[in-house]
């Protein structure tokens, strides 16, 4: 069982429902491996996947991190390319989009940033929360330095532009024209907040080949995966599972894809009706 958190195994609160923490316990113990498999940085998703107890690695920031929760023992990571990173930026300043940058996959993660447009709401509120998250902590999570393109002199896990959607839907076609298949561009789109997050990773990295290689290492089969999420960034991993599952909350384009199986929303307990 492959979950998504934010949108799906969350409620709008970023919290778990009692109802979809009893199915899960109930599936685990049954014999169902639970994975947790995520666009947030793994030091954001750490505190949900020490909550369940999870004993598989979480994958996280778009499976370019696979991590165990408890140990911070390293997986697999998938930097994102120097040479990349730095024309990701590039691209990115020219439409004036605000960028985030994740680093240190070999401790908690730390997100970094230099300027932030005044009226990019989402973006200072995800900046306070992810301080927030990790109280005594939060200083050592977020980190504000006077310029991005010094402070990028070696590969990050990964790049970010947040902002309002039609500005991001024309970056992300810009960044795919521009990089090619020298990165790989994933979008998480919150239309009723008017909010995009627009990831750049490496090319190798997606939530499906992350779930594909747990599986792996566990010898399951894709048939004997079901994978639920809400959004396109989990499009590779609902059709690399037999059993997709769309959130109610997704956007209809996702819902509409052939052959991903419906549930409800995530403020509905959608994850413990599709268990």
């Amino acid at each position: 069982l492959a979950l998504d958190l934010d949108g799906t195994l969350l409620n709008s609160r970023g919290h778990i429902s009692q109802r979809n923490l009893n199915a899960i316990e109930n599936a685990r113990a049954a014999g169902v491996r639970v994975a947790l498999v995520t666009g947030r940085r793994f030091r954001d998703s750490r505190p949900v996947a020490l909550e369940l107890g999870l004993d598989i690695p979480l994958i996280s920031h778009n499976g370019a991190l696979t991590k165990h929760a408890e140990t911070l023992q390293t997986v697999a990571v998938l930097p994102l390319p120097l040479d990349a990173a730095r024309e990701a930026l590039r691209v990115g300043r020219q439409t004036g989009a605000d960028p985030l940058l994740s680093d240190d996959h070999e401790g908690l993660g730390l997100l970094v940033y230099d300027h932030l447009s005044g009226d990019n709401v989402a973006v200072h509120r995800y900046i306070a929360w992810a301080t927030r998250l990790h109280g005594d902590e939060g200083s050592d999570a977020v980190r504000q330095v006077d310029s991005l393109e010094n402070y990028l002199d070696h590969e990050p896990i990964h790049l970010a532009f947040s902002g309002r959607c039609a500005a991001m839907d024309q970056l992300e076609e810009l960044l795919k024209f521009e990089l090619g298949a020298s990165v790989k561009v994933l979008s998480t789109k919150y239309p009723e907040q008017d909010f995009t997050l627009v990831d750049i990773v490496n090319p190798a990295a997606s939530k499906g080949a992350g779930v594909a290689a747990a599986a792996a290492e566990l010898s399951i089969g894709a048939e004997e995966i079901m994978a639920i999420g809400d959004n396109y960034n989990d499009l590779e991993m609902l059709l690399f599972a037999r059993t997709g599952v769309v959130m109610a909350n997704a956007p209809l384009t996702l819902r509409e894809i052939p052959g991903l199986h419906p549930t409800a929303s995530n403020v509905e307990d959608g994850v413990a009706l599709a268990i």
